[in-house]
């Protein structure tokens, strides 16, 4: 299938969303009566991916984190290739961040209507292995778009220190896109240095996505580059995760060129 190229100023809308392998919580008891599904397969896991792949569709490019590449307990079902399919998405990529055998495949998914030019994988730094970056490229040379999706740690130390690689790689590119679940807010210590030592900018407003029975916590983030025009940033009301998603349009210099 011939997967078309986004032209100068065209209009991209992205996604990031952590579905926690499908895991439909909307309260926190769920992280207790629910929590056999991160070991054992579930019939009705694959209904709610049904209903996340629904969301995923109005999307040009996509961020999933928390998915499983199979393994026993999604019956050994690639959950990135499953919501690829069902959402009609021609391009599509794992990264595999934890690898438990049977007992679970854990990474980052990508979808894409666009075919990418550049696809690179970073393992980031932390006492314990298992968090990743997934970099891929749109189009070639210094007007390329580089989209960056990650999962950060949970220990503020952890994350400084995969921010503190992250903006090595941040700034060898122009135009580029920071999304994902990056496990802490806008103010926070780790996202300061970010801010201070890239050209990333987030919009003004502050979106809580978590948890997503009651959102209070800013932690999934789209970060741009300051010559990228967003025309709109919002977090959409689909409870289907602990997390909700994070969604923005926005609007490519005629600079760029992708094809």
């Amino acid at each position: 299938m011939q997967i078309p190229s986004p032209e100068s100023g065209h209009r991209l809308r992205l996604l990031s969303y952590n579905v926690q392998v499908g895991i439909s919580s909307t309260q926190a008891s769920h992280y207790l009566t629910k929590s056999w599904k991160h070991l054992l397969p579930a019939a009705r896991r694959f209904e709610n991916l049904d209903r996340i792949a629904q969301v995923l569709r109005d999307y040009d490019i996509v961020g999933l984190q928390e998915l499983d590449a199979g393994s026993h307990r999604t019956g050994y079902v690639h959950l990135t290739e499953y919501l690829a399919n069902k959402a009609h998405y021609p391009f599509w990529h794992h990264q595999l961040n934890r690898d438990l055998g049977r007992l679970a495949q854990h990474g980052n998914g990508l979808l894409s209507r666009f075919r990418p030019s550049e696809l690179s994988e970073h393992k980031l730094p932390g006492m314990l292995p298992g968090r990743g970056a997934l970099l891929t490229r749109y189009g070639h040379g210094e007007d390329s778009l580089v989209v960056i999706m990650a999962h950060l740690a949970l220990s503020a130390r952890a994350r400084e220190r995969q921010l503190g690689y992250l903006i090595d790689v941040i700034n060898q590119h122009r135009h580029v896109v920071l999304m994902g679940d990056l496990n802490c807010s806008h103010d926070c210590r780790e996202m300061m240095l970010l801010f201070r030592h890239t050209h990333l900018r987030e919009p003004a407003e502050i979106l809580h996505t978590y948890p997503s029975w009651r959102p209070e916590r800013n932690i999934d983030h789209i970060l741009v580059s300051r010559e990228l025009t967003v025309e709109r940033c919002q977090v959409l009301n689909h409870a289907h995760s602990d997390h909700l998603p994070i969604a923005m349009e926005l609007t490519l210099p005629q600079s760029v060129v992708l094809g």
